[in-house]
């Protein structure tokens, strides 16, 4: 969209507070199992076993535990279907997408004191793929409750002369106004205004009655996003006599996600001045963050148990915005075309974001030469997640208040298993995750599994995995009486090429 002019907020404490939420938070909190094909074949049950490049991102300590410098480059292919339950109708949509899952190495630095009990020491490098916001999901019904109900809502309390264009003032200055000194709900309702979806009730200045008639209307809704977060980690790790791994991690966390929504609606209702409605929203986020690690590893015999500590992640975030709104209205058998568009991208004062912490266990068993099996657990409190703002103390007190409220500590299970036959190598793996609702009508816990197969030649090696998981959740639109409901499967195929060197 052509950037006509940029709105620069200073203080902004109502938009930025009608911005962000719950599903904002949960969004850059939630890791997915993205890493190497081995990695994703054995649903990311590594925590005890490390050896593997993608490892390091579960337990640091991982990287002392190979034998030799190593590298790693992995691809996949994503698949997202979504299948959408709304007003009765059924709708299904697929989103597909490739990228660059992983990419990264160890190096192994031994130590040449063979008495000295610190065995070796790594330095790692790796960037992950931590979760894809690549998604696309369409929904149509019909209902009755219209979307000029939701800018009635928005418009009532918000005085008229704020709403009417004044001489020589444009749709564009108006609306850069309202952003600056109201907020975004003073943005939409004069939007909805400017599309004559309502009109002032009289003698009652801020009250507003919609030009919608009751009756049925017919409503489509389609979410468009893509983007990702990703993970940059530098590790630290040594061994300690035969049976003792350690290690630190220091991550930078990347965002960049872009979200567009539309939603429709067209009605028949005799007596209804508006018979059809299109708002569009778009919304760009980008983000960067920081986070550390601490874990360790212990070896006994033919078992490994291990332990991670997360901390939080910290993120400063920014965002922008744009949106238009456009009717056809019947006035004296004429049909009229409104679209207001102001061509102003809204742009917040960043933003500070806090994901919870994460604790993990984890334990296998080595079966000599031929597989083991091995078993995650982590623990991770939800309603830790935070809002702030540097320019504004207390502006998301509400929005956190509601996360403490909603959100709840939830915890994952992994189990992965893996057998050698010479060269090849035949994995297989469970995934677990509780629902970080305390409703949990709102969002099911999550459960896939996944498979995959290696072949190994000495000083290269491939990999292949393929992943599925599958979530239920319900979504609602724009305040309309009847959310959606959606079951999404997530399919993922990642192919891996390893070095030694």
């Amino acid at each position: 969209m052509k950037r006509i002019q940029f709105l620069f907020v200073m203080a902004f404490a109502m938009t930025i507070a009608n911005a962000q939420n719950i599903t904002d938070g949960l969004r850059y909190s939630q890791d997915g199992s993205y890493g190497t094909a081995r990695f994703q074949a054995m649903s990311g049950a590594f925590g005890a076993l490390g050896g593997d490049v993608s490892a390091i991102g579960i337990n640091p300590a991982g990287s002392s535990v190979f034998l030799q410098s190593e590298g790693t480059v992995s691809v996949a292919i994503n698949d997202r279907e979504n299948a959408t339950r709304f007003l009765g109708n059924n709708e299904r949509s697929i989103d597909t997408d490739a990228q660059l899952n992983q990419a990264g190495a160890v190096f192994v630095i031994k130590n040449r004191n063979t008495e000295s009990d610190w065995k070796k020491f790594t330095i790692g490098l790796n960037y992950n793929s931590t979760n894809n916001y690549s998604d696309e999901i369409f929904v149509r019904g019909t209902g009755n409750n219209s979307l000029a109900n939701f800018f009635v809502n928005q418009a009532n309390g918000v005085p008229l002369d704020l709403l009417e264009l004044q001489n020589g003032e444009s749709i564009a200055d108006l609306y850069s106004f309202l952003g600056s000194t109201e907020g975004t709900s003073a943005q939409n309702a004069f939007l909805g205004y400017q599309a004559f979806l309502f009109d002032p009730v009289e003698n009652n200045n801020g009250v507003y009655t919609s030009n919608v008639a009751n009756g049925n209307v017919d409503q489509d809704y389609a979410y468009l996003s893509q983007g990702g977060n990703s993970k940059l980690t530098i590790n630290v790790s040594t061994q300690f006599t035969d049976n003792f791994y350690f290690g630190v991690n220091l991550n930078s966390h990347v965002i960049d996600y872009d979200q567009s929504t539309l939603i429709r609606e067209r009605n028949e209702i005799s007596g209804s001045t508006i018979n059809a409605i299109g708002f569009e929203n778009n919304l760009s986020v980008l983000g960067s963050g920081f986070s550390a690690q601490l874990g360790a590893i212990g070896k006994f015999n033919n078992i490994r148990v291990g332990l991670t500590l997360d901390t939080p992640t910290w993120y400063q975030i920014s965002e922008e915005t744009s949106q238009s709104l456009s009717s056809i209205r019947t006035i004296d058998n004429e049909t009229i075309t409104e679209f207001i568009d102001p061509n102003i991208i809204n742009i917040f004062e960043d933003y500070y974001l806090r994901t919870p912490g994460n604790l993990s266990a984890s334990a296998a068993y080595i079966f000599g030469n031929k597989g083991l099996i091995s078993i995650d657990y982590s623990y991770k409190d939800y309603g830790n997640i935070e809002f702030d703002s540097e320019f504004n103390d207390g502006v998301f007190d509400a929005q956190n208040e509601e996360i403490r409220n909603n959100l709840k500590a939830a915890s994952s299970i992994k189990i992965g298993g893996e057998y050698r036959i010479k060269k090849v190598s035949l994995r297989g793996g469970f995934r677990y995750e509780e629902s970080p609702y305390v409703n949990e009508e709102i969002m099911s816990s999550l459960t896939g599994f996944s498979l995959g197969l290696g072949y190994n030649w000495g000083r290269y090696s491939i990999d292949g995995s393929y992943a599925r998981a599958e979530q239920d959740r319900i979504q609602s639109i724009y305040g309309l009486t009847t959310p959606f409901a959606s079951s999404t499967t997530f399919s993922n195929a990642a192919l891996t090429f390893g070095f030694k060197f």
